[in-house]
């Protein structure tokens, strides 16, 4: 016997007909003997509905509303999801992410998990109930109901699989694996069997919306085993491991990332200290900050541009120009039509040439590069992002025949 813990994500279960599928995979492998916990997301589009219908209200509510309401999303999706199994005559509870034991820091929209209090989930399971969770949501120590931010969801499912010391974690998506690149854009993109962890922790961060990335780094620190799967086809999936012996493949994935901007600072007092006084008015703000490049000192004065999320692009401009008098409008350029392009792959650490491969393909297809960020396992470009897409496909089919 074996505990199992699932996890669906909202186009799974968006309908009745959907629901019903995921009801007869579940009991399935509750008919073998096997403890199953299930985590699910809101149906469908519902928590973009329920956004444009707070917008409606008052685009500026408060984020501890935001989350009273779009938790609600999922509290449809696991009450409707124990129905179908009830009516398929196996015993079920639904529980809502306090009622799992979900504790969360008071962090409203992004909040992190501190710990999960099993008690009522080993009761249930004890039970012998299919037990049935409500992603993406907590309660902080305020009593408060908290969200774990968009894709939370697998990373709720994560934790449950830690926390219970789960023998799997199988993540159901609308694709059947991990592929080298999103099948949607890149016809030539190949599933694969398995990737490591890092790797899959880059191409998440990267912009690939295969797996939330805090999932990833959680189930890397609890050793969690991880398969992401669909619900549709029922084929093998891919498997998330430190380990993998796919060593031939140098690169394994290509990402592309739109929610991205470029913020650019001109003609900076070249001095010491100028460079910690802008980055720390922006991580008290919480904003996240990726590709940065800085211009050598010339005539007293540097440049200096970085990468933020786009969602987050006013908000660091409008803390710059409050904390410095000499970032007048024409000295912080904002640009948010811009894409990083990344390729991700272990087996780049140690073949040389792997820069001027990727380089090569945006020369062919006459596309600029704007920065240039890498690591051991990845190198990012940030590039126009009307040219996405075409440099997705040419750097895929470069890399990967």
């Amino acid at each position: 016997m074996a505990l199992i813990v699932k996890k669906f994500g909202g186009t799974s279960v968006k309908n009745a007909e959907r629901l019903f599928n995921v009801a007869d995979i579940i009991t399935s492998d509750y008919k073998k003997g096997n403890d199953v916990v299930v985590v699910v997301s809101a149906q469908g589009d519902t928590t973009d509905d329920l956004i444009e219908k707070a917008m409606e209200i008052n685009p500026k509510a408060s984020k501890r509303e935001m989350d009273v309401l779009l938790s609600s999303g999922e509290q449809i999706s696991v009450s409707l999801l124990a129905m179908a199994i009830e009516k398929l005559g196996y015993p079920v509870v639904s529980l809502l992410g306090w009622q799992a034991g979900f504790i969360t820091d008071s962090n409203h929209s992004n909040a992190k998990i501190k710990r999960v209090e099993t008690d009522r989930l080993q009761n249930e399971l004890d039970k012998k109930n299919i037990v049935i969770v409500a992603g993406f949501q907590g309660i902080n120590r305020y009593d408060d109901i908290s969200t774990l931010g968009r894709g939370g969801s697998d990373t709720s499912a994560v934790a449950l699989a830690a926390a219970l010391r789960a023998d799997c974690c199988q993540i159901y998506t609308d694709v059947d694996g991990v592929y080298t690149a999103d099948p949607r854009k890149v016809k030539s993109a190949k599933k694969l069997d398995e990737i490591t962890y890092d790797e899959m922790l880059e191409l998440a961060t990267l912009g690939a919306q295969v797996l939330h990335n805090r999932s990833v780094e959680m189930a890397k620190k609890y050793n969690v085993d991880l398969e992401v799967l669909s619900s549709l086809t029922r084929a093998r999936g891919t498997k998330v491991k430190e380990v993998v012996k796919m060593e031939k493949m140098l690169v394994k994935g290509v990402a592309k990332d739109i929610n991205c901007a470029r913020i650019s600072l001109l003609r900076l007092p070249d001095t010491p200290g100028i460079a910690f006084k802008i980055f720390s008015k922006l991580a008290q703000k919480k904003i996240n900050v990726d590709i940065i490049l800085q211009s050598v000192g010339r005539d007293g004065d540097k440049d200096i541009a970085f990468t933020i999320p786009k969602s987050e692009a006013e908000l660091a401009v409008e803390t710059l120009k409050n904390a410095f008098d000499f970032l007048s409008d024409d000295r912080i350029i904002c640009d948010e039509e811009v894409a990083k392009i990344s390729v991700v792959g272990a087996g780049m650490e140690t073949h040389p040439g792997v820069a001027a491969k990727m380089f090569e393909a945006l020369f062919e297809q006459n596309i600029n590069i704007q920065m240039i960020s890498t690591s051991e396992i990845k190198i990012s470009v940030l590039i126009d992002a009307a040219d996405a897409d075409r440099a997705m496909v040419a750097v895929h089919d470069k890399f990967i025949k």
